[in-house]
């Protein structure tokens, strides 16, 4: 449940029902939008019946939670969340673009890479070190080493940079480089892993699983906020349906659900949504059209040869291209590019 206060409510008045609510042993999240304060309940609201908070001074009235997920909640928090990566904000007035290789490969090819993201106009660098792959014989990154590039890539470039983890021992050594943790689509319900890297504080970009529904999706967020991280990104990368024109089909309507129903910035991964280079360029464009916060697109020196997802991957040239293209359509929308 929900409490909505009154417009400038007085400190004292919300600091008692977030006293009754504590003192109940259930826990109080407060957001302050810009005219009212929401107080958001966790846990079992039958121990509040006795309480008649909704004729408590302030008190505006009492909105019933129906969704299992809470903190990743709209109702729950009513003004876009806008998180903050190095030096970059997602969720705010900018259209923010993630760019990079699906593999780092070695550490020319990232730091090549890293300069072309930048020329593109692209903010954050993005590059895999391990890569949970379909088939067990395929590139599985360069783990640690492929991290340590990245940190480098950063320090030449000033771009932040994110990586996927796929367990513990990732998580552990990715903290020591990286801006922002990624949980792919194969973990995003590997529940412990959603747990151990809300730990980390550091932001996290959630990508939605291969057969999620969006409630799952939120769902598996809140695992993320659940441990005291609010910064949370998610990002829609396709799923599977019956399809097999391309790779996966990307839920375009996911961007306005996402919107009508929680805080959480989200952004669209065209690359591996068609996983067709010619088909990433329109999707990328429609994603800005129906609101998304941002763009991941997979780049590389030279996607013939390379080791993981190269028919998807763009030149740095296409990049170049795909940015210009988007910059008067970011406009459109109220975007600065």
């Amino acid at each position: 449940m929900i409490i909505v206060m009154k417009p400038n409510a007085k400190r004292e008045s919300i600091q008692n029902i977030t006293g009754i609510i504590e003192g109940k042993g259930l826990t109080a999240h407060i957001s302050n939008g810009k005219e009212v304060t929401v107080i958001g309940v966790v846990g079992d609201k039958s121990k509040l019946q006795d309480q008649n908070l909704e004729i408590a001074e302030d008190v505006d009235k009492i909105v019933p939670v129906t969704e299992s997920y809470k903190l990743a909640n709209k109702k729950f928090h009513p003004e876009p969340s806008v998180i903050k990566v190095g030096n970059v904000s997602i969720g705010g007035d900018e259209l923010i673009v993630m760019s990079g290789p699906c593999a780092v490969e070695s550490r020319a090819q990232l730091i090549e890479t890293a300069h072309a993201v930048k020329k593109a106009g692209a903010h954050i660098l993005r590059g895999g070190a391990y890569k949970p792959r379909t088939s067990p014989y395929a590139f599985q990154g360069l783990e640690e080493e492929g991290i340590k590039f990245m940190k480098e890539a950063r320090e030449e470039t000033g771009l932040p940079v994110v990586c996927e983890v796929t367990s513990l021992a990732a998580i552990e050594a990715a903290v020591k480089y990286v801006d922002m943790l990624q949980i792919g689509a194969r973990n995003m319900q590997n529940f412990y892993l959603l747990k151990e890297a809300g730990k980390t504080g550091l932001p996290v970009l959630l990508k939605r699983g291969l057969s999620a529904t969006i409630d799952e999706w939120l769902n598996a967020s809140e695992y993320i906020i659940a441990e005291g991280n609010p910064n949370v990104v998610l990002c829609e990368r396709g799923i599977r349906t019956f399809e097999t024109a391309t790779r996966n089909t990307l839920d375009i309507s996911a961007v306005p659900v996402i919107k009508n129903k929680s805080h959480l910035p989200i952004i669209v991964d065209p690359s591996h949504a068609s996983g067709v280079r010619m088909y990433v360029k329109p999707l990328a464009m429609s994603a800005v059209a129906v609101g998304a916060d941002g763009l991941m697109i997979e780049t590389h020196p030279n996607p013939a040869i390379a080791l993981s997802d190269g028919p998807q991957s763009l030149t740095f040239q296409e990049l170049l291209e795909l940015c210009s293209k988007i910059r008067p359509l970011a406009a459109l929308m109220g975007k600065k590019f």
